[in-house]
């Protein structure tokens, strides 16, 4: 898979939080899977784009903070 061309992790916060929790958390470990997959390839050096590995690791910063705003929000509520 080709993460340069799919870009997958790019996606603005206020559409991740219309996933569902599944989603979120699915999302999570595959966009994780892609970043150790990136770095493995990064020091083969058979990738060279630095930006890419800096936008999926805000990729899934955005995922974590949605997660864990859901989660903030189910402990004020109970």
């Amino acid at each position: 898979m080709k993460l340069e061309k799919d870009k997958k992790w790019k996606w603005p916060a206020e559409k991740m939080r219309e996933w569902t929790d599944d989603e979120v958390k699915a999302r999570a470990s595959e966009f994780t899977g892609q970043l150790g997959r990136l770095r493995f390839r990064m020091a083969s050096g058979q990738a060279e784009s630095l930006d890419t590995l800096r936008a999926l690791r805000k990729g899934i910063a955005r995922v974590k903070t949605v997660a864990r705003e859901r989660q903030l929000k189910a402990k004020g509520a109970a």
